[in-house]
C-alpha cells in the first residue's frame, strides 16, 4: 500500500488493528475508515520517521499511554470521529513536532482537569468538540501560545470558565460552533485581543437581547468576522451592525449560508458611527424567504461609502436600489453572480452616479438577455476594466454597442452567442467567448493579448492580422483538422496555443511543424511526444527518428466510434441469443444449485416442522388457501402445511426461505395448472424448488393437477418434471363433489406415506 515516497494508504480495508511490520521508512500512514478499536504501545514503535498519521473514522476507544512515544517527527495526527471518552496528556507528551491535531467527533465531554496539549509547543491547528462536549475549564489550553486555527464544535457547550482561552496569545482563525449565546459572549471576551478572524457557526440571533450579549465584541481587535449558518431577524440586524461598526480594526464581514427572517424594515434606525476600517463585505447564499418584499435598505446607506469590495452571490438579488449604488463611492470590486438581475433592473442598479470607482464587475449567472442594453447600462463606468457576464442568455447580438471606455477584460462564455459582431468593444486585451456556438472569428481587436475560444465549432484558426498582439489563445475542443506553418507564424507574438481535443489529421509535415514550433512557443495539440516523423529537424535537442502512425493514432475518434458500435452489436447478439435459449434462467439455476449443494440433503428428523411445502401459482391461491389448506389443516389429525405467504421469514432471502422450507418438510406438494405453467414457471423461487427436489432423486414430491394439463405444455428445460409426469402417478382434482372425498382420502394417504 506504499508508494515511492513511502506514503502508505491502508484506508477502508476493514482492518481491526494497526497492521504489523511498520518500518522507519514510512513517512505517512493512512488508516482512516477501518474498524480499529485499540492502539497498542508496540503498534507504531518502529515508525520513527512518520510525519502524518490518519486514524479518523475508526472505532478507537482506548490508546496505550506510550503508543505515540516514538513519533517525535509527527506533524499531523487525525483522531477525529472515533470513540475516545477522554483525552490524556500522556498520549501527546512526546509529539514535539506536532503541528496539526484533529480530535473532533469523539465522545469526550470535557478536556480533563488540566491541559492535554501542554507539551505541543509547535501546534498550529487544533480541532476539538463533538455533540456531547459540554465543559471547558481554566488551564485546558495551557502550553499553547500561538495557533493558526482553533476550531471548537460546541453545540452542547454549556459551561465555560472565564479565562480558559486567555493563555493563547494569538489565533489567526477561530471557528466556534455553538448555540449558547452566553457561552459565546464569555469566549469572545477572552479573545478580544488575540483573534484576527472570528467565525461563528450555527447560532441564532432571534431577539435583541441575544445580540446584546455580543456587545463586548465591539472592543475586539479582530479584522474579519464570519457568520455561517446563522439565523438573523429584522429585530437583531440593526443591533448586530451597530456592534460591528464599532469594532476598531474590522476590515471584512462575511455571511455564508445564513437565514434572514424579515424584509429589511428594521424597527430601529441603526445607531452606529461609520467604521473607518471596514472595507470588504461578502454575502453568499443568504436565504430570505420573502425576498421579493425586501426594502431599499435606506437604513444602511450611511455605512457604505468606504466599502471597496462587495460580494452578494446566490442571494436572489433582483435589484440594487440606485441610492445604494450612489453611496458605494469607494467600491472597486462588485460580485452579483448567481442572482436574478435582468436588463431593466441592471439599468436601474447601475444608475448615473452609482459605483463611480468600480473596476471589476461580475454579473455571471443572472437573467440578462440583451447585450446592447447591458453595455449601455454600464457605459458610464469610466473605471471599469473587467466585466464578467458569462452564463447569461444573450443569443444574437447587434452590430453596435456602447461600452465603458476603459474596458479591457470581457467574459462572454456560455451565453448562447452564434456569431460575433463589432458590438464587441475594440479596447479589449482579454476576451473569453468559450462554450458558445461560434463557427468563425474575424473581429478587429488590435490590443487583444488573450483569446479563449474553447468549446465552439471553429474549423480554422482565426486570422492573425486583426489581432496582431495576441500572446495566448485557447481553441481546444473545436473542430480543427489542421493548420499550416504560415497560419501559425502569422501570429508574431504568440507564446501559448492550446488546440487540444480537436480533430487533427495526422501527417508527418504537420507533426514535424508542431514539434519544431515547440522550441519557440508552447503548442498543445493533445498528442504524446512520440508523434515525430522522418525529418532532419532537431527537436528539443535530439535527432528526430522514424515513427509509424497507426490508424488508431491518426483517426482516434473514428476508431473509438467503430469499437463502441462493434461492442454494442456483440452485446445485442448475446442478449438476443441468451433470451431465446433461456441463458439467464440456466445461469440463475446453476448458481442456486451450487448454493444448495453446500447444504445437507435433508434436515435431521428433529428439524422437520411441516408435513408438506406447497408450491402453487398465485392465480390458484383461492383454491389452495380456502379449500385445500382448510381441508388438510382441519383434518384429524391435522396436517402442517408450509405456505410462502404465511410461513416465510420476513426479510430473509427468498432462496434461503425455499431451501429451509423444503428441508423442513416431509413432502413437497405441487399444485399444477395452466396458470402455473404459463405464468409462474419462470419465477425464481418455484424454479429453484423444482431443481433441488428432482436433483435429489427422491419420491417426496406429490403432484396435484388442479385442471387437465399436457406434459408437452411444460417448458423443455424442466425435463425431469416432464419425465416425472410420464412415469409417476399424480392426483387430479375432480369437479364432481361425490369424487372429491376420494381425492382428499388419497391425498392424505400420500402425505402420510
Amino acid at each position: 500500500s506504499c508508494d515511492a515516497t513511502q506514503l502508505c494508504n491502508c484506508s477502508s480495508m476493514g482492518l481491526d488493528f494497526i497492521p504489523p511490520g511498520l518500518t522507519g521508512k514510512i513517512t505517512a500512514l493512512n488508516l482512516a475508515h477501518n474498524r480499529i478499536k485499540h492502539i497498542r504501545s508496540q503498534d507504531l514503535q518502529q515508525a520513527v520517521n512518520l510525519r502524518a498519521l490518519l486514524l479518523q473514522s475508526n472505532k478507537i476507544s482506548s490508546i496505550d499511554m506510550d503508543s505515540f512515544r516514538s513519533l517525535g517527527k509527527l506533524e499531523l495526527l487525525d483522531l477525529s470521529n472515533n470513540s475516545l471518552a477522554h483525552l490524556s496528556p500522556v498520549w501527546f507528551g512526546h509529539l514535539f513536532s506536532l503541528q496539526h491535531l484533529h480530535l473532533q467527533g469523539n465522545s469526550y465531554r470535557d478536556l480533563g482537569e488540566s491541559s492535554p496539549f501542554s507539551s505541543l509547543r509547535n501546534l498550529s491547528s487544533l480541532h476539538l468538540g463533538n455533540p456531547w462536549f459540554s465543559t471547558i475549564r481554566q488551564g485546558n489550553f495551557e502550553g499553547i501560545e500561538l495557533l493558526d486555527k482553533l476550531w471548537i464544535d460546541g453545540g452542547s457547550l454549556s459551561q465555560y470558565e472565564p479565562g480558559s482561552l486567555k493563555s493563547i496569545k494569538k489565533i489567526n482563525h477561530m471557528i466556534i460552533n455553538l448555540r449558547n449565546t452566553n457561552v459565546l459572549s464569555a469566549i469572545v471576551r477572552d479573545l478580544l485581543h488575540s483573534v484576527l478572524w472570528l467565525e461563528m457557526r450555527k447560532i441564532a440571533f432571534s431577539i435583541p437581547a441575544e445580540v446584546q450579549l455580543l456587545k463586548v465584541t465591539s472592543s475586539s481587535f479582530a479584522k474579519k468576522i464570519t457568520f455561517k449558518e446563522t439565523l438573523l431577524t429584522d429585530a437583531t440586524v440593526p443591533e448586530l451592525l451597530s456592534i460591528l461598526e464599532d469594532m476598531p480594526k474590522l476590515v471584512e464581514l462575511e455571511m455564508i449560508d445564513c437565514r434572514l427572517l424579515g424584509t429589511g424594515r428594521w424597527k430601529t434606525q441603526i445607531q452606529a458611527n461609520q467604521s473607518q476600517t471596514f472595507r470588504v463585505l461578502t454575502i453568499q447564499k443568504l436565504s430570505i424567504e420573502e425576498f421579493y418584499l425586501f426594502t431599499d435598505l435606506q437604513a444602511v446607506e450611511g455605512l457604505l461609502s468606504l466599502l471597496t469590495k462587495v460580494t452578494v452571490e446566490n442571494t436572489k438579488v433582483f435589484l440594487v436600489p440606485c441610492s445604494i449604488s450612489q453611496h458605494l463611492k469607494s467600491l472597486e470590486y462588485l460580485d452579483l453572480s448567481a442572482n436574478l438581475l435582468g436588463d431593466q433592473s441592471l439599468e436601474h442598479s447601475a444608475c448615473q452616479g452609482g459605483w463611480p470607482s468600480l473596476q471589476t464587475l461580475n454579473l455571471s449567472q443572472n437573467s440578462l438577455s440583451h447585450l446592447e442594453m447591458t453595455g449601455k447600462s454600464l457605459s458610464h463606468l469610466r473605471n471599469l476594466t473587467l466585466l464578467d457576464i458569462s452564463q447569461n442568455n444573450f443569443g444574437e447580438i447587434p452590430d453596435v454597442c456602447e461600452w465603458p471606455k476603459n474596458l479591457k477584460y470581457l467574459n462572454l462564455s456560455s451565453t448562447q452567442i452564434p456569431r460575433l459582431t463589432t458590438c464587441i468593444p475594440p479596447t479589449l486585451e482579454v476576451l473569453d467567448v468559450s462554450a458558445n456556438k461560434l463557427r468563425e472569428f474575424g473581429l478587429q481587436l488590435p490590443f487583444l493579448k488573450e483569446l479563449y475560444l474553447a468549446k465552439n465549432q471553429l474549423k480554422t484558426l482565426p486570422g492573425a492580422a486583426p489581432i496582431p498582439n495576441l500572446v495566448a489563445m485557447s481553441i481546444r475542443r473545436n473542430k480543427l483538422n489542421s493548420f499550416s506553418r504560415e497560419e501559425f507564424e502569422s501570429f508574431k507574438k504568440m507564446e501559448l496555443l492550446d488546440a487540444s481535443d480537436n480533430n487533427f489529421i495526422c501527417s508527418c509535415e504537420f507533426l514535424s511543424f508542431i514539434h519544431h514550433q515547440a522550441r519557440i512557443a508552447q503548442v498543445l495539440v493533445g498528442w504524446p511526444d512520440k508523434y515525430i516523423c522522418d525529418s532532419p529537424l532537431a527537436v528539443r535537442g535530439a535527432q528526430v527518428g522514424a515513427v509509424h502512425l497507426s490508424l488508431m493514432e491518426c483517426h482516434r475518434s473514428l476508431m473509438v466510434l467503430l469499437i463502441c458500435a462493434l461492442v454494442f452489436l456483440v452485446v445485442l447478439v448475446l442478449v438476443v441469443v441468451g433470451y431465446k435459449y433461456h441463458a439467464v434462467w440456466y445461469l440463475r439455476m446453476t448458481w442456486a444449485w451450487l448454493q444448495a449443494k453446500r447444504k445437507p440433503k435433508r434436515a435431521p428428523p428433529k428439524d422437520i416442522c411441516y408435513d408438506a411445502f406447497v408450491s402453487y401459482s398465485e392465480n390458484d391461491s383461492d383454491w389452495v388457501e380456502n379449500v385445500m389448506v382448510r381441508e388438510l389443516e382441519q383434518a384429524c389429525p391435522p396436517f402442517r402445511l408450509c405456505l410462502h405467504k404465511r410461513d416465510f421469514v420476513p426479510g430473509k432471502w427468498i432462496v434461503d426461505n425455499i431451501i429451509d422450507s423444503i428441508e423442513k418438510s416431509h413432502k413437497t406438494l405441487f399444485v399444477l395448472s395452466e396458470h402455473f405453467v404459463q405464468s409462474e414457471w419462470c419465477k425464481y423461487e418455484l424454479d429453484f424448488s423444482h431443481f433441488r427436489l428432482f436433483d435429489e432423486n427422491n419420491d417426496a414430491a406429490i403432484l396435484v393437477l388442479l385442471e387437465p394439463i399436457q406434459s408437452k405444455a411444460i417448458p423443455k428445460r424442466f425435463c425431469k418434471l416432464r419425465k416425472f409426469m410420464n412415469t409417476k402417478t399424480y392426483l387430479e382434482w375432480p369437479l364432481e363433489e361425490e369424487q372429491q372425498e376420494m381425492f382428499w382420502f388419497n391425498l392424505k394417504v400420500a402425505l402420510k406415506s
